[in-house]
């Protein structure tokens, strides 16, 4: 069943039966209304159909230095998720402004809207830009989710879904169980680019997921997902905390499943993020390259295998709750995790290397949450500059028997063997001291 430019995709989608194949004409498809396929149906496009929730703005007028157009917003509603500016807070609102397709940076007060900038007064329906919109496509994005459905076995394949205005933790594409997401291109929305909610056994694979403006994949409550072969870069476009709420590549809680083989690069925030209550995930064979926090964060979770990624250059951010001690992570950040296995990684030129964390985080699903079972192995942890450092970290009242942290046969390149890259527990070490502890007295030591 072919779909046209122009006509309403969710109307003839409800009007056939599961099971039906509908192929999207080239060309820009306004979703109004969020389609919800039936089970076992394919939405697909040979052509690279692009599904955009925006809306076209006209009607510009000069205000001041700037320009208006009226009665496009909806009704001021509440603030939900956290932004990294906590001062002006604006990063929870959906509404997106686009010139010729380029994003406007929105800004808190009409005072403030500049050229590539836009200001939206709810209370007023006004929407503030600051250069002349005359002889441009300008729209805003509008309709919250391109696609969403808990119907089983659903095939997404090779559609561009752009410009949903996605409340935060929400997806413009939103799997139900048993989907094959395959070869799209989910960019410039303004929250979660896919998300797979209660979509257990499902695929993701071989998409393009970029610059949304909270998280690139988001992953609630799906047993045994595979996420494998995409492409995850510069998410988070709309100012989310960085340092310490989902914001970046992929985010997963109380889920399982293997992330593989994916390039999750430049993400404002963590690179992988493993969270509360994941239970079985293997990680590996990525390459986690220049995220501005985490490379991989494996926190209050368990049964976790870490293993064969590339990861570099990442934590470096400079916001707010951001820093270089091991509190702050690294490379790999393993938080209060149980039976978590790192090995055969190379971990490079991040802010640290392989950071273990005992912190006191209450109880979840199997009981209280503890660092027990860490095996480091096989890994290649470079440490040439700053304060990169390797080791472990602990609160008061989180403390870790002997034997549960375990590094062995890790080969380390510092930029001088006397160098305190290494810490236990507040103890600064060199690799002598290190090895001395008991840490790792199979591991090699190099000079970069």
């Amino acid at each position: 069943m072919v779909i046209k430019p122009g006509q309403n995709a969710q109307s003839i989608v409800n009007s056939k039966p599961a099971g039906t194949t509908f192929c999207f004409a080239a060309g820009l498809h306004r979703i109004t209304e969020t389609i919800r396929p039936k089970a076992d149906t394919t939405l697909a496009s040979a052509d690279r159909a692009v599904l955009t929730g925006s809306v076209p703005l006209t009607g510009w007028a000069k205000s001041g230095a700037t320009w208006v157009v009226r009665g496009a917003l909806p009704a001021a509603y509440g603030m939900s998720g956290q932004c990294e500016d906590n001062k002006a807070n604006i990063c929870h609102l959906r509404e997106q402004v686009f010139v010729d397709g380029e994003h406007l940076t929105r800004v808190a007060s009409l005072a403030a809207v500049e050229a590539g900038t836009f200001y939206a007064d709810y209370a007023g329906n006004a929407i503030y830009v600051g250069s002349d919109p005359a002889g441009h496509a300008v729209e805003m994005s509008k309709t919250k989710t391109a696609i969403e459905s808990g119907s089983t076995g659903v095939i997404v394949r090779g559609l561009t879904i752009e410009h949903f205005a996605s409340a935060p933790q929400a997806g413009a594409l939103v799997s139900g169980p048993g989907w094959k997401v395959t070869a799209n291109d989910v960019r410039w929305n303004h929250a979660v680019g896919v998300m797979l909610v209660k979509a257990n056994n499902t695929r993701v694979e071989k998409n393009l997921i970029r610059n949304n403006g909270q998280l690139g994949l988001g992953q609630y409550s799906s047993a045994a997902a595979t996420v494998a072969r995409n492409v995850i870069t510069g998410n988070n476009t709309d100012g989310f905390w960085i340092a310490d709420w989902e914001s970046g590549g992929i985010k997963s809680t109380r889920s399982s499943g293997t992330v593989s083989g994916n390039l999750i690069k430049a993400n404002r925030g963590v690179g992988m993020w493993a969270d509360v209550a994941d239970d079985g995930r293997v990680i590996s064979g990525n390459k986690i390259i220049g995220n501005a926090a985490d490379g991989i964060r494996y926190e209050i979770s368990r049964n976790g295998t870490i293993e064969s990624n590339t990861i570099s250059g990442n934590g470096f951010g400079t916001g707010r709750g951001s820093g270089t001690s091991l509190w702050d992570g690294g490379g790999v950040n393993i938080n209060t995790s149980t039976n978590v296995t790192v090995r055969n990684n190379v971990v490079s030129g991040n802010v640290n290397g392989v950071t273990i964390q005992s912190r006191t985080r209450g109880t979840g699903p199997w009981g209280t949450y503890l660092l027990r079972d860490i095996q480091v192995t096989g890994n290649t942890i470079e440490m040439t500059d700053g304060s990169q450092s390797t080791g472990m970290v602990k609160n008061s009242g989180a403390e870790v028997p002997a034997g549960e942290v375990v590094f062995s046969g890790n080969k380390y390149v510092l930029d001088a063997l006397g160098a305190q890259r290494f810490a236990r527990f507040g103890t600064k070490l060199t690799a002598d001291g290190w090895r001395q502890a008991g840490l790792d007295s199979l591991g090699s030591f190099l000079l970069n």
